[in-house]
């Protein structure tokens, strides 16, 4: 079959990057790590594991990054968790297409979304760790061990290929049944919506609470509709382009902000939460300044993670505030004593995994289709393109090109969806 597959060879890659520069359609051609490949057909690796034959597949921020090799800190530990050459794609909305002897639960055509990590029990681990025992499968201790090569999620695994392909195997436990009500549009946003919950239910916002979603990619027009819809909040929008924007007002946000210039973004806030005090940098030094005292943001929900997000947030964030962290990215310097002054939590918020909400602790997905069929939520609007596997370049080329293409969630389209 045809996979896009993903193999890196550092040295290569830089060089690489450094002789393309800017010009990312030259960056995607016959020297990319990531090609169109003729691969096996994959089988069922292990008695209790699944094929997937594959409808659609979201492109991933994290897939966007690993392509264009956007991360340039090397020394991340979590770069040891990953194996190649790996077939990349996790966002994924299937049909059963074989299961192996020991898989009980899940039938030949039943439509499934993956819940696609690589924890203890795909990796064939007896007893699970406390985190999967707890249903915290994005915290397990095991990404390296047992019957697969290291990795922590379907794509990022040599042994597990993933959803830039026509099928992919999984474990039983990784699939998980969509309800006959939700459409394969809705099911395919699964993952990312539960990405947003998560980092809500982390730090819920109380009633009335003003809350601030950084960032309006899929994660944080997620987050706009499950602080609306779910929580009396009142919701603002950091945006970047201007499709953004009215999409976060589609969704509930009261303001969408522009997110530069930065120092108008500060003053945008100081004359919303009627601060107190705008306290300035020291004369002849350029910075930004930052708020004090008013009505100001009770959480801050950083789906962005850069440096210069970070650091605007600590300084139009409340004092005591929350700051919670579902995205992330390069690490650089940044000015950072608001974030103690104004004793300001800062959280990390990865992925999803069991959830408690309304009283029931399920899996985030199921709570995702529970909200989906009671017409609780609707975030299908954030879908914008489709994109047969074949022309895998233009679709990334959108996701780089996101402003004058009007992008959000770009799809891989395998021709079996029917909404």
């Amino acid at each position: 079959m045809k996979a896009l597959v993903f193999d890196v060879n550092v040295d290569e890659v830089v060089a690489l990057i450094q002789e393309t520069q800017a010009d990312k359609e030259a960056y995607l051609g016959e020297h990319s790590p990531i090609q169109l490949q003729e691969i096996p057909d994959p089988t069922v690796p292990f008695p209790d594991w699944v094929l997937l034959r594959t409808r659609l597949c979201g492109i991933c921020g994290s897939d966007y990054k690993q392509v264009f090799i956007d991360f340039e800190g090397i020394d991340s530990p979590l770069a040891t968790l990953a194996t190649f050459p790996q077939v990349m794609g996790h966002e994924v909305v299937a049909t059963v297409a074989d299961t192996g002897p020991e898989v009980r639960d899940l039938k030949v055509g039943q439509r499934v979304v993956l819940n696609p990590w690589l924890s203890c029990a795909p990796r064939g681990i007896q007893p699970v760790c406390e985190a999967c025992r707890e249903g915290q499968f994005q915290l397990c201790i095991n990404f390296k061990r047992g019957r697969l090569a290291p990795g922590l999620h379907t794509g990022t695994c040599r042994d597990s290929s993933g959803g830039f392909a026509p099928v992919l195997p999984a474990h039983e436990s990784m699939a998980i049944p969509v309800p006959d009500e939700v459409s394969d549009e809705e099911a395919v946003l699964a993952d990312p919506f539960s990405v947003s919950l998560h980092s809500v239910l982390r730090h819920p916002p109380a009633p009335g609470d003003m809350v601030v979603v950084y960032g309006c990619g899929t994660l944080g027009l997620c987050a706009i509709e499950i602080l609306n819809k779910l929580f009396d909040a009142k919701v603002y929008a950091i945006t970047r382009f201007e499709h953004q924007a009215r999409l976060a007002r589609q969704l509930g946000a009261i303001e969408a902000i522009p997110w530069r210039p930065t120092a108008d973004l500060v003053q945008r806030f100081a004359e919303i939460t009627e601060a107190r005090e705008v306290l300035p940098a020291v004369e002849g030094v350029p910075a930004l300044p930052m708020l004090w005292g008013g009505r100001g943001p009770r959480i801050v929900y950083n789906t962005v993670g850069t440096a210069e997000s970070i650091e605007v947030s600590v300084r139009i964030a409340a004092p005591r505030s929350t700051l919670v962290l579902s995205g992330v990215d390069t690490p650089a310097r940044f000015e950072w004593s608001p974030h103690y002054f104004k004793e300001i939590n800062m959280v990390g918020s990865n992925a999803f995994g069991v959830e408690e909400w309304d009283g029931k602790r399920q899996h985030a997905m199921r709570h995702y289709f529970d909200l989906v069929r009671a017409k609780k939520v609707d975030v299908t609007p954030i879908i914008t393109h489709r994109f047969p596997l074949e022309d895998y370049r233009t679709a990334f080329l959108y996701n780089h090109q996101q402003g004058e293409r009007e992008a959000v969630k770009v799809l891989f389209d395998f021709g079996t969806s029917a909404s």
